[in-house]
């Protein structure tokens, strides 16, 4: 063999180290396995294992890895993690061969059964779709996942362990790549995960995204809490020793353990209180988790628990949690208590069970582990939340984004118990009306509800219920749906039946008003063609002939001369105002469309951080639904019209561009230059008093580089609230100012919305 025809020694030596690594890491999985209790099928793991590896052979991820180990870590999660069997196992070493490879899914069956061959087809990514205005590819993929999973609810379990993965080696993945994998992430497969009691994987799934969007706080965080970590230790040394002592006393077996929050959850409450990591009082928490002397017990033992630390230390009235009476909708049971320390800091107690605790770290992986001597899996609830989904998908909003909205909404949010007029218990979602509840009774009732009877009071259709009301719907015969409605409905069911009889009376219109419009036409020696009608479609400002028939069936327009003239070129277009935020629709052409003089946003480098220079400012647009100034975690957005926007990454509209248009967006360092001025606005709270204005002025007069655009103030029962929108360079800016603020007397709180 030629010299330059033989492998190199280098080349060879890295092919024997990939192998290596491929087999440790199925041997590893192989080892899991064996070890779980499940049934053993060593052969048909190895046979889909040796299927994938050839399947994927000479591919490589960005990191570098050979493919193979990708779907042999998701296997390792599905199996070690969550506790699925061979046949999930056998799915998840495959996930990737139907998408990435010539293999169909007919092939996999035919090797593998139908069984692995329908979990695979339901994790499989959609590709090669064309998609409407306002839905995404991520978004569609959902969908198709919660399709395939009200049937089988191993399809999701796959997906969570693949995006679980791809969120650890999110790392060789590029800036940008990494905001839209990471917004999906927090939008849709951590309240999934959490929906389905995976407790340590949806919580590090949040911290992951947490840390790909917003690394520096992330980081801060977690130094932050390494400082800290002595006082907490020394609370934790101080607090359990006497809770030890009464346990011993009562011949529990247990153990206490601190548990801290995370990153991502105390980053949250920063959020949402506009505090600081120090004022946060609840990162330390005290667990217990004993096994009980009796199963049959259980409950009776964990309230002692309580019994006896109430006696040691004084416990809140008002923060007693019982997810043991009536567990969480997604299985969690434990009790929550909150005592005094003997230093007067509140402390969180949480007692558990083993079974409990089991439950709450791993979901379903402990349900099988208990399924066959004692559990109290709510498995009914299961089921009724696979119904939910069946339920939702056989009426989906035509908008696949609301439809995710609808999803979250429905499935992931927290529930009340409401009580028929006859005392049956029925489970809603918390934001239910007494709209929602007749429609999850019947359809018909729904339908004519014009008000309801809630313990004993009468109520609107839109009232919002509360757990424990009772309610007994009232109808009339004379009552029909309206638009307004869905100002009022909150469920899917409710929304769904809505929307669709008011799409059935739009068409009724619309057809109407094309008859109304073509007898007109014909009545003026003009036939009714596709280009005639095009030509109004586009003089009146409409997107399509169906919104143009349904406004002149709703009797908003009238077929009038002015539409003849028109079509004899004595008018021009009038409605070309109302059509430009859709003249990039490609869908539906104009002559109206215009040049775009400056594209310098399609030229950007999606694959690098985009440097936001003073030059580049200037031909952005700031979004105004989060204002982002220099210094914030920014992102970009490349519009429709190729324009470049720019978001703050924690905004929800940012957030929804990354699931709907992931592929457009762009990866900012928006460093401060104190050469612009940004408008922002600061608000504040406080106690009323005659000096809190003077004062509020007298900063700025001496912060006078900061020019204020307006102060609103508003009082009610000696209290203030307001804002002051002023211009700054940056967010150190923004911080001088508030702290400035903070320290007037009677300034309860001063930051930044």
């Amino acid at each position: 063999m030629p010299e330059e025809l033989k492998p190199t020694s280098s080349a060879a030596s890295r092919e024997q180290q990939d192998e290596e690594l491929i087999q440790a890491a199925f041997q590893k999985l192989l080892n899991t396995y064996l070890a779980s209790n499940h049934r053993r099928k060593v052969d048909v793991i190895t046979k889909a294992f040796n299927f994938a590896k050839q399947a994927h052979k000479g591919v490589r991820r960005l990191s570098g890895e050979p493919y193979i180990l990708h779907p042999i870590a998701v296997a390792q999660i599905a199996c070690e993690e969550i506790g699925l069997g061979s046949t999930s196992i056998c799915a998840a070493l495959l996930h990737d061969v139907e998408e990435d490879t010539d293999y169909s899914n007919e092939d996999i069956s035919n090797l593998f059964g139908p069984r692995v061959a329908n979990i695979v087809e339901g994790v499989t990514k959609i590709s090669g779709t064309v998609f409407g205005e306002r839905t995404s590819q991520q978004a569609e993929t959902i969908k198709k996942l919660l399709l395939t999973m009200s049937d089988d609810i191993r399809v999701i379990l796959i997906k969570i362990s693949d995006r679980l993965h791809n969120m650890r080696t999110l790392e060789s993945m590029r800036p940008s790549k990494q905001y839209k994998i990471a917004g999906e992430t927090l939008f849709i497969y951590a309240p999934i995960a959490d929906r389905l009691g995976l407790n340590k994987i949806k919580s590090e799934l949040e911290n992951l995204s947490f840390k790909y969007e917003h690394r520096e706080e992330h980081d801060r965080i977690l130094q932050m809490l390494e400082e800290t970590q002595p006082e907490r230790d020394k609370v934790f040394e101080e607090f359990t020793p006497p809770i030890c002592e009464a346990l011993d006393k009562m011949g529990l077996k247990y153990h206490i353990k601190a548990r801290i929050k995370t990153p991502y959850s105390i980053w949250q409450k920063m959020q949402n209180k506009q505090v600081d990591f120090t004022e946060i009082f609840d990162i330390l928490a005290i667990r217990i988790i004993f096994t009980p002397r009796n199963r049959d017990q259980e409950t009776e033992e964990t309230f002692a628990i309580y019994g006896a630390i109430a006696k040691i230390y004084t416990p809140h009235p008002k923060r007693l949690r019982d997810w043991v009476s009536k567990p969480k909708a997604n299985g969690y049971q434990a009790l929550h208590g909150t005592f005094m320390g003997r230093d007067g800091r509140w402390i969180e107690v949480q007692i558990r069970s083993d079974r409990m605790d089991d439950m709450a770290e791993e979901g379903f992986a402990a349900h099988w582990k208990y399924k066959d001597n004692f559990s109290t899996y709510d498995e009914n609830g299961l089921d009724r939340w696979l119904n939910s989904i069946k339920e939702i998908l056989d009426d989906p909003q035509p908008d696949t984004l609301d439809f995710l909205d609808t999803i979250k909404l429905n499935l992931f949010g927290s529930e009340i118990l409401v009580f028929t007029p006859k005392g049956e218990l029925k489970t809603m979602p918390k934001g239910s009306t007494v709209l929602d509840f007749a429609f999850s009774i019947h359809s018909a009732l729904g339908t004519h509800c014009f008000a309801a009877k809630v313990n004993h009071h009468t109520e609107s259709p839109g009232y919002v219920l509360k757990s424990g009301d009772q309610v007994e719907i009232l109808t009339s015969a004379d009552i029909r749906i309206k638009p307004e409605w869905l100002s009022y409905a909150y469920t899917a069911k409710a929304r769904g039946k809505i929307q669709a009889i008011l799409r059935r009376e739009d068409r009724r219109m619309q057809r109407e008003g094309e008859v109304a419009l073509h007898e007109f036409l014909r009545s003026k020696d003009f036939e009714p063609t596709t280009p005639t009608i095009d030509r109004l479609t586009r003089f009146h400002g409409f997107r399509s002939h169906e919104a143009y028939f349904l406004s002149i069936g709703k009797g908003q327009l009238t077929p009038n001369d002015e539409d003849i003239d028109f079509l004899r070129g004595k008018r021009h277009y009038k409605g070309w105002k109302r059509f430009v935020p859709f003249i990039h629709d490609k869908s539906f052409k104009t002559p109206l469309e215009a040049p775009i003089s400056d594209d310098f946003a399609s030229k950007i480098d999606k694959k690098k951080i985009f440097q936001l220079t003073d030059e580049v400012i200037e031909k952005c647009h700031i979004a105004t639904c989060c204002h982002p100034i220099p210094g914030d975690d920014a992102l970009g957005y490349i519009t429709p019209d190729r324009k470049l926007e720019l978001h703050k990454r924690s905004c929800k509209r940012a957030t929804e561009l990354k699931m709907r248009d992931g592929n457009n967006i762009i990866a900012t360092d928006w460093k401060t230059n104190r050469k612009h001025l940004y408008e922002t606005r600061i608000y504040i709270t406080g106690v009323d008093s005659s000096g809190v204005l003077y004062a509020i002025a007298d900063v700025f007069n001496k912060l006078n580089q900061f020019p204020i655009h307006r102060i609103t103030l508003d009082t009610k029962d000696g209290l203030f609230e307001g804002h002051i929108d002023i211009s700054v360079h940056d967010t150190n800016d923004v911080a001088e100012v508030c702290k400035k603020l903070n320290k007037i007397e009677n300034i309860s709180k001063a930051y930044r919305g």
